[in-house]
């Protein structure tokens, strides 16, 4: 009766764990693994009869003479009526409202929406009451100073093609906005083929007859939702990032930016700025030394900014001052991103085990390279780690071998000297002793190697490679759960045979945790994406062969 309470008091402990687990996911907004997530609320848009060039008053000015963050206009989408243009190349299919010549809506074309394999992945969207997601850039004034072009106000199309056809190799397409405040606005946007980054140029073009001194913000608004379809299994990062020369990468929190407790750099000559989600991201470059502000706001309810504020200096009367920049919307490929700026990369984030990630991922994709298949470079990562690691493991096995050699004796003693602790201890450590085990041997080996596994995790996690990529017969997305659970039911199997070659425990209690532990472990790989389970399996196999063979050595298989 004992034992069978001691059972149930560690089964209730483990899901009351998960139900803690579970309740911390839902506390930092994530959603409940056991419910769908509720639907996302963004702000709405700006009442129909909002200006289209509005800007606060002077008062939002700091002290320093820099625009407050609040300067740069507020608005998902606005109801002034204006072109939208939607421009399509080979990588992507974008989407710009006249309303500033903002880029409100982008799709990639070799990337497949997780839902519907027929759709492709959206990334920036304005879809109303569900997903802001925008890029915005604009004019700030000077203090006192008129109002100027910014994302509200509605520009207009230079005639030209939209589509980047058959052997061109680049295109652009051009907006002018009118004249506010005695400054015109001209944007040029520049796509390339196979490129996910798309060159802005901003052209200010002074028609007062007095000079002026602009700023221009590059600005990434979004919803504080997370993408659709984020697993409630596992965390990856969504929001803001700012990267400099000083500080480096550096991940803001939606909600330290509603709680105004963001800390970032604030200027820098260099650096940039990116909103980060799983496998995606988009970016704001400039190249250059140009001195920069950072800016991370709330804008509404559920909508946040990250910015990058530029002073333009003095602009003189019937004179045009240039900024080129890139706008960059795509997957987290690591070896393209590094190419573009300093410090890009980062925005795959592998955590804390980044160290050990990245020269992991070299491996794998060099593997990639040889054996042409992404599951099967898993499958070799996975042995070559094991081969690294032969001797430690060997070691452990053999340990826990000798431990499951003597464990009938230790049983024996522990039922003939229950009564007498002290005493019970001092024989088990007379018969570790004169037999040469290790209690912990087993276990020190294991906790050597755990970061590398850890670490590797996180590369199939953050892997946007993975997405999409077949395997063999029914796993076709290495990102996806496995549709029919084989691979889950296979690593639930594995475990347990893993179970029953190691030394059983001499407590009961202990014995039967031992068995239940990985029937609840299990329980979360049956949604977790295909990639990892494939992982986690392929080292379960290649511990269970070498287990057996040590076993087998020492004379203790059953």
């Amino acid at each position: 009766m004992t034992d069978i309470r001691r059972t149930l008091l560690w089964v209730v402990f483990s899901m009351s764990l998960v139900l803690i687990w579970d309740g911390w996911q839902k506390h930092n907004g994530n959603p409940s693994m056991f419910s769908p997530a509720p639907a996302p609320t963004v702000a709405s848009a700006p009442a129909a009869g909002s200006a289209p060039g509005a800007l606060p008053a002077p008062a939002s000015v700091g002290a320093s003479g820099v625009p407050a963050a609040g300067a740069v206009p507020v608005a998902a989408a606005v109801a002034a009526p204006a072109e939208k243009v939607v421009v399509t190349t080979d990588l992507l299919k974008v989407t710009i409202d006249g309303n500033g010549a903002s880029v409100n809506h982008t799709e990639l074309l070799l990337q497949a929406d997780p839902f519907d394999p027929k759709k492709n992945v959206v990334v920036f969207d304005n879809t109303p009451a569900t997903r802001v997601y925008l890029a915005q850039t604009g004019l700030i004034p000077s203090s006192g100073a008129q109002a100027l072009p910014n994302h509200f106000t509605v520009m207009t199309r230079v005639p030209g093609d939209t589509s980047l056809k058959e052997g061109q190799n680049e295109l652009q397409v051009k907006f002018e906005s009118p004249a506010v405040g005695g400054v015109q606005l001209v944007k040029t946007y520049t796509f390339k083929r196979g490129d996910y980054v798309v060159g802005v140029k901003h052209e200010v073009r002074n028609t007062s007859a007095e000079a002026v001194n602009p700023q221009l913000y590059l600005r990434l608004l979004r919803d504080g939702s997370p993408p659709p379809g984020e697993s409630s299994f596992y965390f990856t990062f969504t929001g803001p990032a700012i990267y400099t020369d000083a500080s480096k990468f550096h991940k803001i929190d939606f909600k330290d930016i509603e709680k105004g407790k963001a800390e970032h750099d604030k200027t820098a000559d260099n650096g940039w700025v990116a909103m980060v989600q799983h496998y995606f991201a988009t970016a704001w470059l400039l190249d250059g030394k140009e001195q920069r502000e950072f800016r991370t706001e709330k804008v509404g309810e559920n909508l946040y900014a990250v910015s990058m504020v530029v002073p333009l200096g003095s602009i003189a009367p019937n004179t045009t001052k240039t900024l080129d920049a890139r706008l960059f919307v795509g997957p987290q490929e690591e070896n393209k991103l590094s190419a573009l700026a300093p410090g890009l990369d980062l925005v795959k984030d592998y955590g804390m085990f980044a160290v050990l990630s990245r020269p992991l991922f070299w491996l794998l994709t060099q593997l990639h390279k040889f054996l042409g298949n992404w599951g099967w470079a898993i499958v070799a990562l996975v042995v070559v780690l094991k081969a690294a690691f032969y001797w430690l493991n060997a070691y452990a096995y053999r340990s826990m071998g000798k431990m499951k050699a003597v464990n009938p004796r230790i049983m024996e003693l522990r039922e003939r000297l229950k009564d007498k602790p002290q005493e019970l201890q001092q024989q088990m450590m007379k018969i570790y002793r004169e037999e040469g085990v290790n209690p912990i041997g087993g276990c020190l080996p294991i906790l050597v190697q755990m970061p590398f596994f850890i670490a590797l995790y996180w590369v199939l996690l953050s892997s946007v490679e993975m997405r999409n990529a077949p395997w063999i017969g029914w796993i076709t997305d290495l990102s996806a759960k496995d549709p029919f659970f084989i691979l889950p039911l296979l690593m639930t199997a594995t475990s347990l045979l893993q179970t029953w070659l190691n030394p059983t425990p001499p407590d009961p209690v202990q014995a039967k945790m031992m068995w239940i532990m990985p029937l609840v472990f299990s329980v979360m790989f049956f949604f977790f994406p295909a990639g990892l389970v494939l992982y986690w399996l392929t080292n379960n196999i290649l511990s269970i062969a070498q287990q057996y063979l040590i076993n087998r050595q020492l004379g203790l298989n059953k």
